[in-house]
């Protein structure tokens, strides 16, 4: 009798936790200037009710830049960041601006599980990520026009104009010469960029 409970109670306990969703999670690679709102999308992203049925969760960016207060990352000192690297804890790393980015090896955990999940990306290290992931990758271009970056890049004070003109220039070219799947113009409300991307992940994941 106990064995019969135990085995039912056990298949209970199985049903229990089985994942419901059964579509292929993705990697939604999301990239575009420093200044074009990808970190504000990511915070609207978290605020909102997640969807059970299609879950999509953000990555923790390590980067080795001490956290700043609109930057969804966390901060890691040159020789963590070299020790977690060699040591193979990132599913992806790369440099820019003098700095090290990287996206934890848990990432490949929670695909396993069904769960997809939202990368703040560079545009640079696009190519690897889309080798290493291959369809599993949506990258999406998170676009401005020039003039509103300029404006965002100044407020900011991190730079001086020259350095802003030479960040743009980086920016313009890297525009012409990055295949996104998907792209969102972040340049009217953070409401109206947040649904333009609600609406890629949904028809990406049901698609």
């Amino acid at each position: 009798m106990d064995t019969m409970h135990n085995a039912s109670h056990g298949a209970s306990q199985s049903t229990r936790h089985s994942p419901s969703h059964k579509h292929e999670a993705k990697i939604f690679y999301l990239v575009g200037a420093s200044g074009s709102g990808k970190d504000s999308l990511l915070r609207q992203f978290r605020q909102e009710t997640p969807n059970r049925n299609y879950p999509v969760v953000v990555a923790h960016r390590y980067i080795t830049r001490k956290d700043k207060s609109d930057e969804d990352s966390v901060y890691l000192s040159a020789e963590e960041f070299a020790l977690r690297h060699d040591n193979d804890f990132f599913a992806m790393s790369w440099q820019a601006n003098d700095l090290h980015y990287g996206i934890g090896k848990e990432i490949e955990f929670w695909l396993a599980a069904g769960i997809s999940v939202l990368v703040n990306g560079s545009r640079a290290y696009l190519p690897e990520a889309k080798a290493k992931f291959d369809q599993r990758l949506h990258s999406i271009m998170v676009d401005v026009p020039e003039h509103t970056l300029r404006e965002r890049l100044r407020k900011r004070s991190r730079e001086d104009d020259t350095a802003i003109e030479k960040r743009l220039e980086r920016h313009q070219a890297l525009v012409r010469t990055t295949q996104c799947d998907s792209r969102i113009s972040n340049d009217r409300t953070l409401e109206s960029a947040a649904l333009e991307f609600r609406q890629i992940l949904s028809s990406a994941l049901t698609g």
